[in-house]
């Protein structure tokens, strides 16, 4: 070989040992960087996900809401129906049974008249029936008409005082002049249907049960708790999702919210505690100011349905209700 040739080959083995020890770090760095990426492609869908959270954001002002649930597994609805309720618990810490009463007598009979009228109305009512009936045996032996007179504000008037007649005298006849405390035997009484002896038993005697009224009714399917209707129906699905001994307060609870905030026709979604838990969000009106001007009973600022309330009540704000005929 000449030494033109032996130099050029020098020169080329010189140029590839070069080119290696240059390629050596870029290796290096590529083989770091691998990890990096693997991590940021793992981290897109995250971020994704973030980034279509934030396009769902509520405007300024109004709350966060939740998608509808869709395919929710029964683990997830019953984490979030304990959850609502654990809010709701929150915002009314003095939910309370809205009839006045002070024995289990007055609120049964109390709980009849309720029904297709306000419980305002009935406290309104009953002061005057008390007093002239003030026990079972009283009310069985009074005249229908004078009843009748007394309950005639209720509405209905002739059939609830067949009803309270009817209950007063079974009460007399067959259970002593006292308001039994088994579910079983209230359902007998004249009048008295599975709502009203839940109310009777939770708040009388301090056993369980679920109110299906129809502010109850309402919610839970706007809450996607069920889609069954019949109260019977919505008791049972309703009440596999809680423990029993929250039944009561939880029915306050729900009660309390469809009476001052989502209501039927005009749900105030803007000014609601829960609206980030709830699929039915947008129903109503989302304007915050225009929301807190639907409020009803304290959270208004307006007198609740009750003339005598409890203390805790009164502590948190509310304020008691006018007698019949008062302002």
């Amino acid at each position: 070989m000449g030494s033109a040739a032996k130099k050029a080959a020098s020169s080329a083995a010189a140029s590839k040992k070069s080119a290696s020890k240059k390629a050596a770090p870029d290796k290096a760095v590529a083989k770091k960087a691998a990890p990096a990426k693997a991590a940021a492609k793992k981290a897109a869908p995250a971020k994704a996900a973030a980034k279509k959270a934030a396009a769902k954001k509520a405007p300024p002002g109004q709350p966060a809401v939740a998608a509808p649930p869709r395919d929710e597994s029964h683990t997830a609805l019953v984490r979030r129906a304990r959850r609502i309720n654990r809010e709701l618990a929150e915002v009314y810490p003095y939910a309370h049974p809205e009839l006045d009463f002070q024995n289990p007598f007055q609120l049964i009979v109390a709980t009849v008249l309720s029904a297709q009228t306000t419980d305002l109305r009935v406290n309104q009512t009953t002061p005057a029936l008390f007093a002239k009936y003030p026990t079972p045996e009283d009310l069985a032996e009074a005249n229908p008409e004078e009843v009748e007179e007394i309950l005639r504000p209720t509405g209905f008037f002739r059939a609830k005082t067949r009803s309270v007649i009817g209950l007063s005298k079974a009460l007399r006849d067959d259970f002593g002049g006292e308001v039994p405390g088994r579910l079983e035997d209230l359902v007998k009484l004249p009048g008295v249907g599975r709502k009203t002896a839940f109310v009777v038993l939770g708040n009388a005697f301090g056993r369980p049960g679920i109110t299906v009224d129809t502010h109850f009714q309402r919610l839970v399917r706007r809450w996607q708790w069920t889609e069954q209707t019949e109260p019977d129906k919505i008791e049972a699905a309703v009440g596999e999702l809680f423990p029993k001994n929250e039944w009561t307060m939880l029915s306050h609870h729900v009660i309390f919210h469809g009476r001052r905030i989502c209501h039927a026709r005009k749900p105030a979604c803007g000014a609601c505690p829960i609206a980030p838990l709830c699929p039915a969000y947008g129903e109503g009106e989302t304007d915050p100011e225009k929301a807190r001007k639907l409020l009803k009973y304290e959270k208004g600022g307006f007198p609740g349905q009750r003339l005598n309330p409890p203390q805790s009540y009164l502590d948190a704000g509310g304020i008691p209700a006018p007698p019949l005929g008062a302002g």
